[in-house]
Formats: structure tokens, sequence, C-alpha cells
């Protein structure tokens, strides 16, 4: 490969970074100003239309099943051996 050549394919992958770098500012500058959009959603005192209309929303119903005791250890390992998971590492 000559010095040209290298030369050539050095370029090409530094416009393409740069171009991936434009990419991803842009994408920041759009998230960025998305929370801020957010955050002071957050902030702001809701209207009394707004209180009102949570108030009417109906109430979600309670299930009539039961809820399930949590897990002890114990249970938890009886799983994994049933199950066969106790060799797998899930990250």
């Amino acid at each position: 490969m000559s010095d040209d050549d290298r030369v050539d394919e050095l370029e090409d992958r530094v416009a393409e970074l740069e171009a991936t770098v434009r990419g991803l500012t842009e994408e920041l500058v759009d998230a960025s100003e998305r929370i801020r959009t957010l955050e002071a959603e957050l902030d702001r005192t809701p209207s009394t239309a707004e209180l009102r209309e949570a108030r009417e929303e109906e109430p979600v119903e309670p299930s009539d099943e039961p809820d399930e005791a949590p897990k002890t250890a114990e249970d938890e390992a009886t799983d994994n051996e049933e199950s066969g998971l106790d060799d797998i590492i899930v990250a």
C-alpha cells in the first residue's frame, strides 16, 4: 500500500468520524433541549383545570387476585435449581 493510498484512507476515515461526531452532537443538543422542557414541566405548578381533570379520572381498581408473597433466598435457590439457571450469569 502506497503512502498516497494510506493518506487517502486516513482522510476518508477522518471525514467519517467527523460526520459521526456532528450527528452525535446534534442528537445531544436535541436531547438536552427535550430534558430542559421536561424539567420545566415538572417544576411548574399544575393549573386548577389540570388538577380537576386528574381528580376526575377513574381510580385504578384493585386486583381481585392476592398479592404474591416476596420470595426468600431459599425460594430463589430452589427456583434456580429447578430451572437449571444456577450456572447462568445474566449481566
